[in-house]
């Protein structure tokens, strides 16, 4: 098996990295950033802060800030115009996912135009693209190192999957002091997003040996220090070593693949305007459940990782103590229910079958250990809404 593997040119990484971005921008010989970002982050001017030193360098910042929560072709549109008054040549995407969503987006459709539907998967886009800088404020989605973007198609509410090279960040800068003010349910939301990332990355049939190993050490970090940080979001050490895991989390799927959590999540987060990184967790338990009688040894593999079996317990005791352990995991961390959440049983039930089309639509239930079936996936959903 010859594994196609893609990272970022440049990554810096540590305490205090954010502050290279200028460095960074220069080295790739590029001066016009459009800084791609939301109301929050400039509310706060950790926008502003980012910029500063970029013009102090010599170089021409533009800051958008219309970025919206689950970005939608809608969204894109002032962006687009941004960029292209701006004159950009690169876009740097600050924040969560959503930010660096739809800077990846419109560095696309600045050079190639078109709407975003006509790069959907299961397209796999190569460019040409202006290059992104990726600055990643939360520690989860990993979405500084892969190569798609989700984008939710404004006229159907259906989320996008886009994929390929063109999506790739040229660089990341990955710096923890820009998670320290993380609230506990973005701690938990993103945090357990990290983990499906790194679970699915390892049961994924497009699996490899770079990607396995990446995603164990992801899951043992995640194990150790994700309920530390919700518990306390001021515990700086396991701030750094949950946006590491997040990153290495990132780079493992973009170069295996997620899987049928993904698959259903995003449907989810399109219909009902559930987080993202809440509708894998509202998932994560019952999707494992129905994976693991199909491989066992890997879903082994990843409760040892995560400290909840040993080598004394056979794969399929350790498989099922993982179950378990994402069961506690949502419980110890507030995950509601889709019910819980407030979602109407009816509009649940009635939208359905749709997302379960929508879902395997996406392709990332064929990379899952056992590939269901639209039947098995609207079970699934009936399971999890109570």
């Amino acid at each position: 098996m010859i594994a196609s593997l893609s990272l970022p040119r440049v990554l810096r990484v540590g305490r205090g990295a954010a502050g290279e971005l200028g460095d960074v921008i220069t080295g790739l010989g590029l001066s016009r950033p459009l800084v791609v970002t939301d109301g929050f982050l400039t509310g706060t001017g950790a926008a502003e802060r980012l910029a500063a030193p970029l013009r102090a360098a010599g170089l021409h910042p533009y800051v958008f800030s219309g970025t919206v929560p689950d970005p939608t072709t809608d969204s894109l549109a002032p962006g687009l115009k941004a960029l292209h008054e701006h004159e950009a040549d690169v876009v740097v995407g600050f924040g969560g996912g959503s930010p660096m969503d739809t800077a990846k987006a419109l560095a696309l459709l600045g050079v190639q135009g078109g709407s975003m539907r006509d790069y959907k998967a299961p397209r796999v886009n190569h460019g040409p693209a202006l290059p992104v800088i990726a600055v990643p404020t939360t520690a989860g989605s990993g979405s500084e190192a892969t190569q798609f973007t989700i984008i939710t198609d404004s006229a159907n509410d259906e989320k996008m999957l886009c994929m390929g090279p063109a999506f790739l960040p040229l660089a990341a800068i990955v710096d923890v002091e820009l998670t320290m003010s993380m609230p506990p349910r973005l701690t938990a939301d993103t945090g357990i997003d990290a983990l499906t990332h790194a679970v699915e990355a390892y049961v994924s049939r497009k699996a490899n040996p770079f990607s396995d190993g990446l995603a164990l050490t992801a899951i043992t970090t995640i194990g150790r220090h994700l309920r530390r940080v919700y518990a306390d979001g001021a515990d700086a050490e396991a701030r750094e070593a949950m946006m590491l895991a997040a990153t290495q989390a990132g780079i493992a799927f973009s170069n295996s693949s997620v899987a049928l959590v993904h698959g259903m999540s995003r449907p989810i987060g399109a219909h009902f305007h559930v987080a993202h990184g809440l509708s894998n967790a509202m998932l994560f338990p019952a999707v494992t459940a129905f994976s693991v009688p199909s491989a066992p040894g890997r879903y082994a593999d990843c409760a040892r990782a995560l400290g909840v079996a040993s080598g004394a317990d056979g794969d399929v005791r350790a498989a099922d103590k993982l179950v378990d352990a994402l069961r506690t995991l949502c419980h110890d961390l507030d995950v509601p229910t889709p019910q819980g959440y407030g979602i109407d049983r009816d509009t649940w039930t009635g939208l359905t079958p749709l997302m379960a089309e929508q879902a395997l639509a996406s392709g990332s239930p064929g990379n899952n250990p056992a590939v269901p079936t639209a039947e098995e996936i609207q079970g699934l959903y009936a399971e999890i809404y109570a």
